[in-house]
């Protein structure tokens, strides 16, 4: 796999419009990338739980990571966020069954250490 800065080079290269980087991007995905960027931890979950209520919508694994990571971020320790990222992760592959168990887990002892 390329280095992420090696990906991010390619993010900006187009041979045939150099002059104009990243625009071989598709639109839509910049667009989202963009307002993601900005959205709030409630913004993103009401997105998720409006474009994969059940784990199989069409969003692309790609921006569901993105998304549910920038929600991570903004709740550290909220363990519903946790949780949901966690299971959102089980239906990618066994490659990211590692990072699943370690949210679900911190998920688990804020439970425990949090009770309601």
């Amino acid at each position: 796999m390329k280095s992420l800065t090696e990906l991010a080079l390619d993010l900006c290269l187009d041979p045939q419009y150099p002059e104009r980087p990243g625009g071989h991007l598709n639109e839509a995905a910049r667009d989202f990338i963009e307002v993601l960027t900005f959205a709030d931890a409630d913004a993103i979950m009401a997105m998720i739980n409006e474009t994969i209520p059940d784990l199989t919508g069409d969003l692309p694994v790609w921006a569901r990571n993105l998304a549910y990571r920038l929600a991570c971020l903004q709740r550290p320790h909220d363990a519903e966020v946790l949780r949901a990222a966690g299971v959102d992760l089980y239906s990618h592959g066994p490659d990211w069954d590692d990072h699943a168990e370690e949210l679900g887990r911190q998920a688990d002892e804020m439970d425990t250490s949090f009770p309601s």
